[in-house]
């Protein structure tokens, strides 16, 4: 084996451990992971802007967005199910009673329109801007994580590389041209 093979196997294996693969969609601290197959919050809450802007009422906008997410998965299924409960006179709890944690948000923005009537469209822009706002932050340090991350491994590896192809022909020269010349 090479000497400079050795070297560079000694360069990068101190780097493994920062290189190694990472989960995809890391969670942070209080943020609980949607289900596979869910719609995502913000398309919902503008999903829902749009129907209660166009007259619809908060179950017909809910039970429309039932329809619209898919009957056959459990976001389609308590949209559905909260939009009849109300209905059919349910309490606001009652209604979202067992309702998957994803829609917390789209329930939350609705309830004051559906106990005060008040205009839900400034909440459901508001907690969709603040989701958008979140997840750009989010990649905004998962970036800068990345970046810190590689300093090291690039240093490693190149840094060898550098000595070995730069300062060693150098220092080579040199030092034959002082003992012959």
């Amino acid at each position: 084996m090479s000497t400079a093979l050795l070297l560079a196997l000694l360069a990068v294996l101190p780097a493994a451990p920062w290189t190694s693969a990472r989960d995809p969609a890391p969670t942070r601290p209080g943020q609980r992971p949607v289900p596979a197959g869910a719609v995502d919050r913000v398309l919902l809450l503008d999903l829902a802007g749009a129907a209660l802007h166009s007259g619809a009422s908060v179950p017909g906008a809910l039970q429309a967005l039932g329809t619209a997410v898919d009957l056959g998965t459990t976001t389609g299924r308590a949209l559905q199910h909260a939009g009849r409960m109300l209905l059919l006179g349910a309490q606001w709890s009652e209604a979202w009673a067992g309702g998957p944690p994803h829609l917390r948000t789209l329930a939350d923005c609705l309830e004051p329109a559906w106990t005060d009537g008040t205009d839900p469209l400034p909440l459901l822009q508001r907690a969709a801007r603040s989701i958008r706002s979140d997840r750009v932050r989010a990649a905004q340090e998962s970036a800068a994580r990345l970046g810190v991350r590689l300093v090291l491994p690039l240093g490693l590896c190149f840094l060898p590389a550098f000595v070995l192809l730069g300062l060693v022909p150098v220092l080579l020269s040199t030092g034959t041209d002082l003992l012959l010349g």
